[in-house]
């Protein structure tokens, strides 16, 4: 990961109102320089229009965002040392694959033998050497996101800004082309400031994440940071699958007790009062029989690597999402089972 010190792009206080409604609210958070940095959050949350205010598509109703240091407020879209690739590709249908990827170039004034071998490089840097003269209506999703991607990379942009470019692809074909984005931004060591609700590509491609909702960001961190340090119950529920389950923590004692009678027993955490517990399904052991904890399949899906289950616990806990990874477990729907916790693993808000 970059150094912490090496900041290239910085939001200080950014507000952004539409009228009455606060799109984004008071936000803070720095892109280092060579990063992979991923702000995701559900639909309407505001991280689209955090996007368009660094690229400068909209202005700050309030705050500052600053490009290798320098104030951004005055300075149009196409000033700006950065490149934007949208969900829409919006390739030009009437230029071949070449000049489409060196049409920047060309705005910029770059002369034929200049543009003809940055073309070729950044061809190659995406695995389409041989393409040029292609037309990108002929190309499948995949090869016509990598032109797009070559495109906004030819220029050399101080960062590169991705608002959700891989949401319109078949799932095979997204994860095929999560693996080539890493490879590029590995390549070319860049800045790239991606934008998502999709958690599976934050988690897969992010060297860091902000998760977003309602305008406001809810916490920032490595991937594992957010996945086993939720800052938040949103940020639990919304990275992954979780269990959120109610509890309460006796005056002076140190264990969550979840449930009246025959439940979960965990450590508090120093929390008090009642209090909600975050499970990730693979962090329950699951057994057949009976044990501390008992239960009762409704519900089995095997999915290959994973099976998939859903629990009825003895007593008043709410069913439970559980996972049991790599070899099948023998546990089938109708079976009583014993449940554990791993420990360590709950986190307690």
């Amino acid at each position: 990961m970059p150094p912490q010190g090496d900041v290239l792009v910085e939001l200080d206080g950014v507000t952004k109102e539409f009228g009455d409604v606060t799109a984004v609210e008071g936000i803070d958070f720095s892109v280092r320089r060579g990063e992979f940095f991923t702000l995701v959050g559900p639909s309407g949350c505001g991280k689209t229009t955090t996007l368009r205010m660094i690229s400068g598509f909209e202005q700050p109703t309030r705050g500052d965002v600053r490009i290798d240091g320098r104030a951004m407020a005055a300075v149009p879209p196409e000033a700006r040392d950065t490149n934007l690739v949208f969900q829409h590709l919006s390739l030009f249908p009437h230029m071949s694959v070449g000049e489409n990827v060196g049409y920047g170039l060309r705005k910029r004034g770059a002369d034929a033998a200049e543009r003809e071998s940055r073309v070729q490089e950044y061809l190659e840097l995406v695995d389409l050497e041989g393409f040029t003269d292609r037309d990108p209506t002929d190309l499948s999703g995949g090869q016509q996101q990598r032109v797009a991607l070559a495109r906004a990379l030819v220029n050399e942009p101080s960062v590169l800004l991705l608002d959700e470019p891989l949401s319109s692809l078949d799932r095979k074909l997204r994860k095929r082309m999560q693996v080539e984005l890493r490879r590029i931004h590995e390549q070319t060591k860049g800045s790239f400031f991606y934008v998502t609700h999709d958690q599976e590509v934050a988690m897969s491609l992010s060297d860091r994440i902000a998760v977003m909702n309602e305008g406001l960001i809810e916490q920032i961190g490595t991937p594992e940071e957010i996945y086993r340090e939720p800052a938040s119950t949103f940020v639990a529920d919304f990275i992954g699958d979780t269990n959120l389950l109610n509890g309460h923590v006796e005056a002076g004692s140190s264990v969550v007790r979840i449930g009246e009678s025959d439940g979960f027993i965990l450590p508090a955490n120093g929390r008090a009062g009642d209090v909600t517990v975050s499970i990730r399904p693979e962090d329950f052991e699951l057994a057949a029989g009976e044990g501390d904890v008992d239960g009762t399949v409704v519900e089995r899906y095997f999915q290959g690597d994973q099976t998939n289950y859903l629990v009825d616990p003895a007593g008043d806990v709410d069913e439970l999402q559980v996972v049991v990874q790599g070899r099948e477990s023998g546990i089938d729907a109708g079976e009583h089972v014993s449940l554990g916790v791993v420990d360590g693993a709950p986190v307690v808000f």
